[in-house]
């Protein structure tokens, strides 16, 4: 028995254990060793997609708005999609670090990442793709509405460049439709002061960031 085991590199009780068990020990051996080591992550995401509900009513095109973490005092407005494949949904973001007064530009940030929808929430987890430095999570209402409009929530995240401390506020995604001008989108995206005529002023109100007595967390009231 025990060259048995040694020939194979179990033990005896691995050895005795029912045959399913056996089998699936064996087959995770044969496995590849770098797919091993992506399954468990792997296998955490595909629970979640598994309790997510469709988020095909959420599809297209969306500005997200928030107070920018590494420009005090300015609203972020960029260019995210929400898009579908093989049943599940994932998510893109452009940000462009331009002044929207002057229209200097010092670069831009992408971020693609994956949504769940569970718990009447809608979560979405990013990635920053160009460093892979920085990683952001957004909670959100849904929307029981006919027409989709806003969608608001809670992030966490930091600045790309400007420091290290993280941060959270509140965030706000308009949505565009699924059929839109990128080009044109992406010109009106940049960093705004909130009192600019073009922000809409319902969606500043909506992002402010403010920890009113007795609360004594950040937490954002449904729309």
């Amino acid at each position: 028995m025990r060259r048995i085991c040694d020939f194979f590199g179990v033990t005896e009780t691995e050895l005795l254990s029912n045959s399913a068990h056996f089998e699936s020990m064996i087959a995770l051996w044969s496995k590849p060793l770098h797919q091993q080591e992506l399954s468990k992550p792997l296998q955490h995401l595909d629970r979640l997609y598994q309790h997510s509900q469709s988020l095909a009513k959420y599809s297209g095109f969306y500005f997200r708005y928030f107070y920018s973490f590494g420009n005090p005092g300015r609203v972020m407005r960029s260019l995210a999609s929400i898009h579908e494949q093989d049943g599940r949904y994932y998510w893109k973001n452009i940000e462009i670090l331009r002044d929207a007064v002057s229209g200097r530009s010092s670069g831009l940030n992408k971020y693609e990442g994956v949504l769940f929808y569970l718990a009447d929430r809608i979560y979405i987890m990013e990635y920053e793709t160009l460093q892979c430095g920085s990683i952001t999570r957004a909670t959100l209402y849904p929307s029981h509405r006919h027409r989709l409009d806003l969608l608001l929530g809670i992030q966490t995240g930091g600045p790309t460049r400007r420091g290290r401390k993280p941060g959270a506020s509140k965030v706000a995604l308009e949505y565009l439709g699924r059929n839109i001008n990128i080009r044109e989108a992406l010109r009106r995206c940049g960093l705004y002061d909130p009192r600019d005529s073009r922000m809409r002023s319902e969606v500043m109100t909506l992002i402010e960031n403010r920890i009113d007595p007795p609360a004594f967390v950040l937490d954002v009231e449904e729309p």
